[in-house]
């Protein structure tokens, strides 16, 4: 039997971050603006470590990669290859973050990097918060590109859709996106790290430089049939059901169970305290729950509360 996997986050820092993670969920950010938290993550360049408990010291993917893995991951974890699919982080956008845009599968092989579907779940937003997903009505490759050309702001030729927390986005590859100032978000994706940067507003990186730009790429990459895409209707506690992550928002008033019957499941606290597992999970905080769970439950830590979380599986294949 195995504790819920609790791991120690990994943060960067970001032109576009601020402190808001510390001010919010008490997080112990380095100095500098702290853009990401990276939750969980395996990643060539970046592992999760297990913060405590048995497997305290391991990585992500060192659990994955062993022995061990359909005992901590289910029988939904075969198939998957040799990293865990998922990954997970907290943003804090205090800036308009770039423009940007991740590469169908279908030009993967051409353009090398991998395909990144991922959601936006929002925690928090300052008033006028916002973001841009898909095209405007109208907007065509050609017009796209010449505003390019002449160094135009395109972030005006996207869909601007404004939003409160608890509002959910969902980004298939493909999909012109950019994250507005003054959200904080839960982003769930598939495990990938390749994004094409189309403007960045002409500000400097951290270094004092301009960041680069990939127009080639960003134009061969983009949906231009992406049309004005509506927020996520949640169908009932489920958020988003597709081939890569299951991700379910859960008002926790009553004790219930958190995996189902063999398999794992990442459990994210957002507001309230959570015990999952046997374990206190504060607002911010993230944890495993393996298949092979002593006690896979979780509730409010308080009792008579109500707290939110959100509960991200992994689909069959």
């Amino acid at each position: 039997m195995t504790a819920m996997l609790r791991f120690e986050p990994g943060f960067h820092e970001r032109v576009w971050g601020g402190r808001r993670l510390a001010s919010i969920f008490g997080k112990p950010l380095p100095e500098g603006v702290i853009g990401e938290s990276w939750e969980l993550v395996d990643r060539p360049g970046e592992q999760s470590i297990v913060a405590s408990g048995p497997h305290a010291g391991r990585s992500l993917g060192e659990l994955w990669r062993s022995d061990e893995r359909r005992t901590i991951f289910g029988s939904r974890a075969e198939g998957w290859g040799d990293r865990f699919p998922i990954l997970v982080k907290l943003l804090d956008c205090t800036q308009t973050l770039s423009v940007q845009v991740h590469p169908p599968a279908t030009l993967v092989p051409d353009l090398g990097g991998e395909p990144k579907t991922e959601m936006w779940v929002i925690v928090a937003a300052e008033p006028d918060a916002h973001l841009y997903a898909g095209l405007r009505r109208g907007v065509t490759r050609e017009a796209f590109g010449e505003a390019l050309g002449r160094g135009d702001d395109v972030s005006g030729m996207l869909h601007r859709i404004d939003v409160d927390a608890g509002d959910v986005m969902f980004l298939p590859s493909g999909r012109v996106h950019a994250i507005g100032a003054g959200n904080v978000i839960v982003e769930i994706q598939q495990n990938s790290d390749t994004t094409y940067r189309v403007f960045d507003f002409n500000r400097p990186g951290l270094n004092g430089e301009p960041r680069d730009l990939h127009i080639e790429e960003s134009m061969r990459s983009i949906d231009w049939d992406d049309v004005e895409p509506s927020l996520v209707v949640p169908d009932g506690e489920t958020l988003v059901a597709g081939d890569l992550f299951v991700v379910e928002r859960w008002q926790v008033d009553r004790p219930r169970p958190v995996t189902d019957p063999g398999e794992c499941a990442i459990v994210a606290a957002l507001d309230g305290g959570l015990v999952v597992a046997g374990q206190e999970l504060e607002a911010g905080s993230f944890g495993l729950v393996p298949a092979d769970a002593r006690d896979a439950t979780i509730a409010a830590a308080s009792p008579g509360a109500t707290a939110t979380a959100l509960r991200i599986t992994l689909p069959a294949r």
